[in-house]
């Protein structure tokens, strides 16, 4: 296993700077996972980890070893990609023996280790299938597999379960966290989905146009975040948004929408006169008993939940309940908007303002 860290480190493709100076400690051990948009350069900066592309400044260290120059096989690492990138000719055993064949490791040491690696990933009866003969999460399986036989100190996932149907990624993310669970090695973890990055990781680090937003806790992160975008990335669905002025009266202080709604903020929040921009999660909000008008456009029942869509100062909310109202299109309701749960940023900047 392996501790990592990040200090400083850029990438820059000619007089393109795609990663701006990222700073991060990955402890040994630790299961972090790099969130964000496409394009936001999560990717390239688990390539720079890996060796496969250079970095044009700061420092990477491995285990305690600087590794800017070092090659890839030489930093310990094992990496699952997008695609499963098996070879179709050769078995499920001898994809995963593909690489001590390659390194000259001797068939009897290597053995018991795919033996132990397909038992704990449910494939010790497709050793000798060929991956034609297999389901998309039995080849992600292999991919692993042949990873977990490297016996590495640190496991890098690219985006391993973007190619799998929506319940085969469930049932796949319970399997990376439960195989972590077991090694203890050292994983980062890219995806661009949210949901991933809440149920697997120790620490979600969240980035946005080449540089990390927010670092954290995925609770920590979706109960406070730092700024909007980490506010709006983070959930699903997303949080709702109101912009506003601060005014105070004899009624107390409250946030007044472009088309007149007003809603109640607790004192202290925010400061008379400012500019901000309120939000809340769509569960926080509560369908009866409120004062803020809310004219129901579109239902979506989910089973579970009800997902409730209408206007809030122009822009579009999203009301989830778990009850089964009977609520109709066109109805008018009024929200309650519990102020333990009001979300409160600067609407210039961006930034949280408590």
């Amino acid at each position: 296993m392996a501790a990592v860290q990040l200090n400083g480190i850029y990438k820059r493709y000619g007089d393109t700077q795609v990663v701006h100076g990222v700073d991060l400690d990955i402890a040994d051990g630790e299961f972090v996972v790099l969130v964000g948009p496409s394009g936001c350069g999560k990717t390239t900066l688990m390539r720079m980890i890996a060796g496969l592309e250079d970095i044009s400044g700061g420092d990477l260290t491995i285990g305690g070893t600087l590794a800017n120059t070092l090659p890839p096989q030489q930093r310990n690492i094992s990496m699952v990609f997008q695609s499963y990138a098996l070879y179709p000719h050769l078995s499920v055993y001898d994809n995963i023996a593909f690489g001590p064949r390659i390194r000259k490791e001797r068939e009897d040491g290597f053995k018991p280790r795919i033996e132990a690696a397909a038992k704990m990933l449910n494939l010790s009866g497709y050793l000798d299938r060929l991956p034609r003969a297999l389901s998309g999460g039995q080849r992600q399986r292999v991919a692993m597999g042949r990873a977990v036989v490297r016996e590495p100190s640190l496991f890098l996932f690219d985006e391993p379960l973007s190619n799998l149907d929506a319940k085969l990624r469930v049932q796949m993310r319970t399997e990376i966290k439960a195989l972590h669970q077991r090694l203890r090695n050292t994983v980062v973890y890219v995806t661009h989905d949210q949901i991933e990055a809440m149920t697997m990781a120790d620490r979600i680090v969240v980035m946005n146009a080449g540089r990390i937003e927010q670092i954290g806790k995925p609770l920590d992160l979706y109960d406070k975040p730092g700024n909007l975008f980490v506010a709006s990335f983070l959930g699903s669905p997303s949080m709702n948004f109101a912009s506003g002025s601060v005014m105070s009266d004899a009624r107390g202080t409250a946030l007044v929408l472009e088309d007149g709604v007003r809603i109640a903020l607790p004192e202290g929040r925010a400061q008379a006169g400012a500019r901000v921009t309120l939000g809340i999660r769509p569960e926080h909000i509560e369908t009866q008993g409120g004062d803020v008008p809310f004219n129901v456009e579109v239902i979506e029942p989910t089973g579970a939940e009800t997902h409730l869509y209408g206007k809030i100062g122009g822009t579009t909310w999203c009301v989830t309940t778990r009850a089964r109202p009977g609520i109709e299109p066109g109805q008018r309701l009024t929200l309650g908007l519990p102020p333990a749960h009001l979300h409160l940023f600067d609407t210039e900047s961006g930034k949280r303002l408590d």
